[in-house]
């Protein structure tokens, strides 16, 4: 096999099924050797659905949020394929409640799977990247994050889940700014896709048509996954994409809006007619979904 990903070593966590499975076929059929994560046997199919391919991968089980873990995943592509090229951080869970019913293990559960599942990571692969850089080897590497529409807009019943997906978003910039010293460049993606997690949920919109295009198909978000992680990527970064579909769109974020300054403290009285001069000059902020 040869592609834009050729002789690429790549872990992607959270790749026994879903969007993390496509992302591990794709980058595959590129010719990256992948390490497929997941924490149950299903990583080890999908090894299989690569190497009968003619593709070369591995499995390797575990909670990615453990630090321990974490760190032993990165090691074990450096030992398997003698380097490591790129992360594509994937894992994730979700568990909706609307914020007045959720608990306390709903919430931290999702926030250490999905937050810390990224940050452990990242974290250890960036350690790997930057020794590399300091014995003067030249670095090439990628890591593609997991946001969701839920981080950047809001969801209604999803506190938990868009908490950490808008968390991730903001450790994508702060990390490509960080690592790019070492050769690293940091993107994410904000997929919509048919999953596990979205086809019961939503499974009147995501449900795959009879004939014709597969909009929701989660393989359809793996092309740019694969062009982020590959070589020719290196001039992106600190980007957060958008994908549904064949639709790509970049996501703009927060931004400096609109101001207004006296030259002394403000008194509380002014401070509600400012507030609103303010907001008549700025922008409509996108709807949350579901409101």
């Amino acid at each position: 096999m040869t592609g834009i990903c050729q002789d690429r070593v790549v872990v992607v966590t959270g790749a026994g099924q879903g969007l993390g499975r496509a992302h591990a076929l794709a980058l595959g059929a590129a010719g990256a050797r992948v390490v497929v994560n997941d924490i149950g046997d299903a990583a080890r199919a999908v090894v299989q659905e690569i190497t009968a391919a003619g593709g070369t991968a591995v499995a390797d089980t575990g909670d990615v949020s453990d630090w321990g873990y974490a760190q032993a995943l990165v090691g074990k592509a450096v030992a398997e394929f003698g380097t490591l090229d790129a992360l594509v951080n994937n894992a994730g869970i979700n568990r909706d409640r609307m914020l007045v019913s959720m608990s306390e293990e709903e919430w931290d559960t999702v926030l250490r799977v999905d937050l810390k599942g990224h940050f452990a990571p990242l974290r250890h692969a960036a350690a790997y990247w930057r020794e590399q850089s300091k014995q003067g080897h030249q670095v090439a590497a990628r890591i593609v994050n997991t946001s969701s529409g839920a981080g950047l807009m809001g969801s209604v019943g999803q506190g938990n889940y868009g908490a950490a997906k808008a968390g991730i978003a903001a450790l994508t910039q702060i990390a490509a700014v960080e690592l790019a010293r070492y050769g690293v460049t940091v993107n994410a993606i904000a997929p919509s896709a048919r999953t596990p997690m979205t086809e019961v949920v939503f499974a009147e919109r995501m449900k795959a048509p009879a004939a014709g295009f597969d909009a929701m198909h989660p393989g359809n978000v793996s092309p740019l996954v694969v062009w982020l992680a590959g070589a020719g990527s290196g001039d992106v970064t600190g980007r957060v994409f958008e994908v549904e579909g064949g639709t790509i769109s970049l996501a703009d974020g927060w931004q400096h809006g609109p101001q207004t300054t006296k030259d002394r403290r403000w008194e509380p009285s002014e401070i509600g007619s400012a507030v609103h001069e303010l907001i008549a000059r700025a922008p409509a902020p996108a709807q949350v979904y579901g409101a």
